[in-house]
């Protein structure tokens, strides 16, 4: 390997590696402030099972912990909890119906739960979900200080985002004479249904590390191409 394929490679490397760091700062550098708790799915349907997450930033003044999340549901004839190390889970069902009202994700004594500026991610698995064009998820995270910090908030018919909204997915209308268990399509992608804040984790990382390669591959193309052609040259 002759020494202009080094340099050449060597170029490539610091374009892309200078690209991701600008787009990291652009990605965090917006402020924790914002942040809330939101909720994303994929494929989920009226009628239908599915996996939802749910997104917990720690946003506490007084560097305290998340120790605790609480997540009320509506109604599901069954939901499962994902299993989290370091955090104990109990389900709670309406004594009538054993229909599924609440699950609660609390951390174990000695654990840290979610500390200060970071975030974790809670999942559940269940249905049928409603038969309706969303789905709230209002969930209560409780701070290792008793703080707790209600999300629940619906968003008013003008759009506007209130201080804390409840976790919502959209649901897409069921099939026709189809079997919607645990479907996962792609042309039913539920959502957070503030998707268009800054707040909807997945749609943000996923455009922002689509333009992080763009801005690394078309940097390091320009700079090949300026040393191809000094090169020719001389």
């Amino acid at each position: 390997m002759n020494n202009t394929v080094i340099r050449r490679a060597r170029t490539v490397g610091v374009v892309s590696v200078a690209a991701a760091a600008v787009g990291t700062s652009c990605l965090f550098g917006s402020g924790a402030a914002s942040a809330h708790v939101t909720a994303t799915a994929n494929g989920l349907k009226q009628g239908g099972y599915g996996v939802i997450t749910l997104n917990v930033p720690n946003e506490s003044d007084t560097n305290a912990a998340t120790t605790e999340l609480t997540v009320t549901i509506p109604h599901l004839k069954s939901a499962m909890p994902q299993a989290k190390p370091g955090w104990n889970v109990t389900v709670q069902k309406d004594p009538q119906s054993d229909e599924v009202v609440q699950i609660v994700w609390t951390a174990a004594p000695g654990t840290p739960g979610i500390p200060p500026a970071q975030f974790d991610q809670f999942q559940l698995a269940g249905g049928p979900l409603p038969s309706s064009p969303e789905m709230s998820l209002p969930s209560a995270q409780k701070y290792s200080d008793g703080t707790v910090v209600d999300w629940n908030q619906p968003t008013p018919a003008n759009g506007d985002e209130p201080e804390h909204p409840a976790p919502t997915v959209k649901l897409a209308p069921k099939s026709a004479g189809g079997n919607d268990h645990g479907d996962s399509s792609d042309e039913a992608t539920g959502s957070n249904d503030h998707a268009d804040s800054q707040d909807d984790t997945a749609r943000w990382l996923g455009g922002a590390g689509i333009v992080i390669g763009a801005l690394g591959l078309g940097a390091a193309a320009g700079s090949l191409l300026t040393r191809k052609k000094g090169g020719d040259k001389s």
